[in-house]
């Protein structure tokens, strides 16, 4: 299931909007408030950027865009996903995030609410995977701040707060682990 290999996306929700179009073909302006309604409280999207990143995913081969005219009201473009934008978004959903808050924060929970939207089954890989992550992580910045000699006052104070993140984000992982009733991993 989830590769280990650090990779990330490029921090942008495109990602997401993919993830939508998955579930059903989708208007711009629909898309952007289904978006809005399950992760605006995840990612910031104006519908401009939301706009300007369908353009772009359109160019890529993405998705797909036809006209669909109405009575009474100016013609709407209907978004599809193409066979092209679905391997991609699935192969994004697979990749391994990294051990950064933002990453976490973004990348993470989006990557959990399509995995438990689309793949269910895999919910506790994907978790698991980034808990063990999370564990080296903050083994690795104790380690750091161990051996970092006394008078390095700002790079301890640095670490000492990345490691404090990363503290907060396992219990946060906690939390999560609770509300998909993830069992812990056996050692």
């Amino acid at each position: 299931m989830a590769k280990s290999n650090r990779q990330s996306g490029n921090l942008s929700p495109e990602f997401a909007l993919l993830g939508f179009l998955v579930e059903r073909p989708s208007h711009g302006y629909d898309l952007h408030q289904k978006f809005v309604a399950e992760l605006g409280h995840v990612w910031h999207l104006s519908q401009s950027q939301a706009y300007a990143i369908l353009k772009r995913l359109e160019s890529r081969g993405d998705i797909s865009a036809h006209v669909v005219e109405q009575e009474r009201l100016p013609a709407r473009q209907m978004l599809r996903i193409t066979a092209q934008g679905r391997k991609r978004f699935f192969e994004w959903l697979e990749l391994g995030i990294g051990t950064n808050a933002r990453s976490i924060r973004l990348e993470f929970l989006t990557r959990l609410y399509f995995t438990h939207l689309h793949r269910p089954e895999n919910i506790s890989q994907i978790y698991q995977t980034q808990f063990a992550e999370t564990e080296a992580r903050v083994e690795q910045l104790e380690i750091l701040l161990q051996n970092l000699p006394p008078e390095q006052i700002y790079n301890r104070l640095s670490l000492d707060l990345r490691l404090q993140q990363m503290r907060l984000i396992q219990n946060w992982m906690a939390e999560i682990r609770t509300q998909f009733h993830i069992p812990r991993e056996k050692r």
